[in-house]
């Protein structure tokens, strides 16, 4: 299984917030910590806070902070947001794609399992578990 790098940053970010529970940090101290474009930190930022991940605030002091506590924040719930459109396989894409095998393929139910086996895990563990301090960060 390949996560999106997309979704790869957004733990990142969210790895950084959960270290520094409670406080705001700003886009450009998250981008120059991520070592990621201001632009697609926002687009990401931007992603989370309308899914009520992350808040933000404009402005001086401003920037993004956890919605929640980190110990309720669950990597598999994470993931799914953040993975959401991006289907394992073609034939899990909204139509089904273009599978030649669709109605004879018996490797669907147990991709499906899978993966859902795989987020089932990753919820075992909360941002609390995986934050990043700064002093962390190579």
């Amino acid at each position: 299984m390949r996560l999106t790098s997309f979704t790869d940053y957004g733990l990142r970010i969210l790895m950084r917030l959960a270290a520094q529970s409670g406080q705001v940090l700003s886009t450009a101290e998250l981008a120059s910590d991520l070592h990621l474009s201001r632009n697609h930190l926002s687009k990401i930022v931007q992603h989370l806070s309308r899914h009520g991940i992350v808040v933000t605030q404009r402005g001086g002091g401003g920037g993004a902070a956890l919605a929640l506590p980190a110990d309720q924040v669950r990597l598999g719930d994470v993931v799914r947001l953040l993975e959401d459109g991006q289907p394992l396989v073609e034939c899990f894409a909204a139509g089904g794609g273009e599978c030649s095998l669709d109605g004879c393929c018996r490797l669907k139910s147990r991709l499906r399992h899978a993966e859902a086996r795989f987020l089932d895990d990753l919820n075992r563990s909360t941002m609390a578990d995986i934050a990043l301090k700064k002093t962390e960060m190579a």
